[in-house]
């Protein structure tokens, strides 16, 4: 049984992607399931935490999304039974990737898939929707009536917040990085309120400013920040992220701005005026659901709610079973795409 793993690159040579044979043991153990996998999300892998939380491996699995049917279950399995068809994350030290055929894994990191969603739109949006949960609800404690502008809402993060703040009766406003992007998150539903088109050169703030009669936004997801006004050396996608002056200032009274940025650096100025306006930041870190032990299964209800609540536009960054594994070099390489299962 082959699956996709990454070796870690040494000092600064780019990592490799190699297919590696993989084995499993003949009986489960404990809370443990055996599942086929019928479709796996391919997200980027981050090696730097990787590195920070101590993971050494010289072979990292590539593909933690996955979602399958379950063949056999352990002795102690009290919530599945065999063929039953589930959804889950694998855990950053999961010894094997999400792209083998068949893998081994813990019941607690599972739930059961709905039935009216295929499993590549489960697996493609899993990832995703997970962070756009945790941005809004864990974070940002997204209320009815609120203000939400989330950057870039036509990127799969961007989608899922903007829809499940729609859904949850927000007001919401976005940002688009080209026409096409643009007609897209028009058409959406439920509405958006404003859609921004930073790409013709607008100024987000007086908008925002204008959209919301003065008083800014309750709450700002973003996807990249610009720390430095421009200069020559800016690519023209970092062109079309917000400058951190902008966020802050578009915040309201009380305001809660969720960054992806792990290396923000906030001036004096900027600190003063969140402290002006009772604003507070939190760092939205991908696995902070897989890192911690103390949180690791606490994040499975949100499942529930993004499947079976909301009806969501399923975007994928990248899916294919694992009988395609002749697209595993090419995928790693590309642009965005699906491969069905």
């Amino acid at each position: 049984m082959k699956g996709l793993y990454c070796k870690s690159a040494v000092s600064d040579a780019e990592p490799k992607f190699v297919i590696q044979e993989t084995t499993l043991p003949d009986a489960l153990i404990n809370h443990q399931v055996r599942v086929q996998v019928k479709a796996c999300g391919l997200s980027p892998l981050d090696l730097k935490l990787l590195s920070d939380v101590g993971d050494q491996r010289d072979l990292i699995p590539v593909g933690r999304e996955v979602a399958g049917v379950i063949l056999q279950v352990g002795p102690k399995v009290t919530s599945f039974h065999p063929e039953d068809e589930v959804v889950g994350i694998l855990p950053l030290d999961a010894p094997c990737s999400g792209l083998c055929d068949i893998i081994d894994i813990d019941e607690h990191y599972l739930v059961q898939k709905p039935e009216k969603l295929s499993s590549v739109c489960v697996a493609a949006a899993l990832r995703d929707g997970l962070c756009a949960y945790t941005a809004l609800h864990t974070h940002a404690r997204m209320a009815a009536g609120q203000t939400v502008l989330v950057m870039d809402g036509a990127s799969p993060f961007g989608l899922m917040c903007v829809q499940l703040a729609g859904y949850h009766g927000a007001k919401v406003l976005t940002t688009s990085h080209s026409p096409d992007t643009h007609a897209f998150l028009e058409q959406l539903r439920p509405s958006v309120a404003r859609v921004i088109p930073v790409y013709t050169g607008s100024d987000m703030l007086p908008l925002v400013l204008e959209e919301t009669g003065g008083l800014g936004v309750d709450i700002v997801v973003d996807s990249g920040v610009r720390l430095q006004e421009e200069n020559d050396r800016e690519t023209d996608e970092d062109k079309l992220l917000p400058h951190k002056h902008d966020i802050i200032s578009a915040l309201g009274v009380g305001g809660h701005w969720v960054t992806s940025h792990q290396d923000l650096q906030l001036d004096p100025p900027d600190c003063r005026l969140l402290h002006l306006k009772s604003a507070s930041i939190s760092f939205l870190n991908p696995e902070v659901w897989t890192a911690s032990s103390a949180q690791q299964g606490r994040y499975l209800p949100f499942f529930f709610h993004l499947y079976c609540v909301y009806s969501l536009q399923l975007i994928s960054v990248c899916v294919f079973a694992p009988s395609y594994q002749s697209y595993c070099f090419p995928v790693l390489k590309q642009s965005p795409q699906t491969v069905p299962g």
